[in-house]
């Protein structure tokens, strides 16, 4: 789409920007490209780059900043990555350690943070091995059933079942002792393969509490199971180009306490492979549009469980935040496998 002199001044332009945070003129590209051209035909080539989308025109300003579409284009053709210094990663693997498994979320969301000086997260959406231990019903009211569940871990989740028809004790008991005879200690998608030829050892009536009782097992088991840490919301604050919005930042902050939307991006990223950058609107999320995410997945055994990632202002320097968050996905992968 860029011929070569085109692609040097895009690339040459998007580091200044990136570097002092100010629009960038045709004089400071002739000075920084290494291209010996005139400044008309540098005002020329900025004009094509504009009518085509990569760069803007501030009103306060005769210089030009990157579009999220020149970001795109910068990291996807443009981007020279720079590997970290041993000292950086020396940093990551003595805080990622596997002697440490329960701290291991939160220190990787810290070293994100601290590393990029932006907002730091990591998710992890860990599935457990086994469905439950254990399982009793309540009946609570005629047709509401509250349902006892503990974990293999030995946490106890409740959670209220509203049914067709009121069931006695005795069917309550009955159920129950059905699921833990049968079920206790497999995992749900053992149970599902079995359930359809073993359910008609029951009265169709009891089926749909038994159904029931499953889905909402599945759901508070997939809840708890689930955590999310972020850490360094605060160096938002620092970031010119958020700051100098504040209902804007706001609305950011809002979406880190609500954390459901945000985390429908970092869902994609536990299935993708290697590093992901959502650009401004790219993600979709509106509270996002003025941000990129730099995403990694990371895994346990060879399986992806959950996603780290970088979340800052679209000015970032990309060739930095990459390998930081690669390599963070990469440690905290070695050392919860180890674990």
């Amino acid at each position: 789409m860029l011929d070569r002199r085109s692609q040097i001044l895009l690339k040459t332009l998007v580091e200044r920007y990136v570097t002092e945070g100010e629009p960038v003129g045709s004089r400071a590209l002739s000075r920084y490209s290494g291209l010996d051209l005139s400044p008309a035909t540098v005002r020329n080539i900025m004009a094509d780059l504009e009518e085509l989308g990569f760069i803007a025109s501030p009103h306060t300003s005769s210089g030009r900043v990157p579009t999220p579409r020149g970001y795109r284009f910068f990291v996807d053709t443009l981007l020279k990555i720079k590997p970290l210094d041993q000292v950086q990663i020396s940093q990551l693997e003595g805080n990622l350690h596997p002697e440490h498994p329960q701290k291991l979320i939160s220190s990787a969301s810290q070293l994100l943070s601290e590393l990029t000086h932006f907002a730091g997260v990591v998710v992890a959406q860990r599935r457990p091995s086994a469905a439950f231990r254990h399982i009793e019903f309540l009946a609570l009211s005629e047709k509401r059933v509250l349902l006892i569940l503990v974990t293999p871990q030995g946490d106890v989740q409740n959670r209220i079942l509203f049914t067709d028809k009121a069931f006695s004790p005795s069917e309550l008991t009955t159920v129950a002792n059905f699921l833990n005879q049968n079920y206790a200690g497999l995992a749900f998608d053992d149970i599902r393969r079995r359930v359809q030829d073993e359910l008609k050892r029951l009265r169709e009536d009891m089926m749909g509490l038994m159904t029931a009782a499953l889905d909402a097992s599945d759901k508070a088991l997939s809840e708890s199971a689930e955590s999310y840490v972020i850490s360094g919301e605060r160096n938002l604050l620092d970031s010119q180009d958020l700051s100098s919005n504040m209902s804007k930042l706001r609305e950011l902050f809002d979406l880190f306490e609500k954390k459901t939307v945000l985390m429908q991006i970092l869902d994609v990223s536990t299935h993708a492979h290697g590093v992901q950058i959502f650009i401004g609107g790219e993600s979709g999320i509106m509270q996002l549009d003025e941000c990129s995410v730099v995403t990694a997945p990371y895994e346990v055994d060879g399986q992806v469980v959950g996603t780290v990632g970088v979340i800052g202002p679209t000015r970032m320097a990309y060739e930095r935040v990459i390998p930081i968050v690669d390599i963070t996905a990469k440690l905290l992968s070695s050392a919860l496998s180890q674990h």
